[in-house]
């Protein structure tokens, strides 16, 4: 059985992670309700193509509760899309908030130096 050949990295698409900050009253217990905001947020803004072209993934594990902040990965091309979208945010589970990105990276590993403060 032949296997199937890998993608050359010039033809696969860029990712950039974008670090966000959640601003409430109160905290935001769980992160299912941040995610449930963000991707309401970016169907509404972009609706359905424009969100399947952003390519988003969020990445519950680093998220940091206390500080609220955490990372998606996006299509480098549609980062601007994104800012756009979490810019209209208004509640987070309930609770009047806003979401402001912090800064975006082409590596992991750079992106999570923001989470921390």
């Amino acid at each position: 059985m032949a296997r199937i050949k890998a993608i050359l990295p010039s033809l696969r698409e860029k990712k950039r992670y974008l670090v966000f900050e959640v601003f409430s009253k109160g905290k935001i217990r769980d992160y299912s309700g941040v995610s449930k905001a963000i991707w309401q947020g970016m169907l509404s803004f972009a609706g359905t193509k424009g969100a399947a072209q952003a390519g988003l993934i969020l990445l519950p594990e680093k998220y940091n509760q206390q500080a609220q902040r955490g990372i998606i990965r996006v299509n480098n091309k549609q980062v601007d899309l994104l800012k756009a979208s979490l810019a209209l945010i208004q509640e987070v589970d309930n609770v009047p908030a806003t979401i402001r990105s912090i800064g975006v990276s082409g590596s992991l590993k750079k992106a999570t130096k923001h989470i921390a403060g």
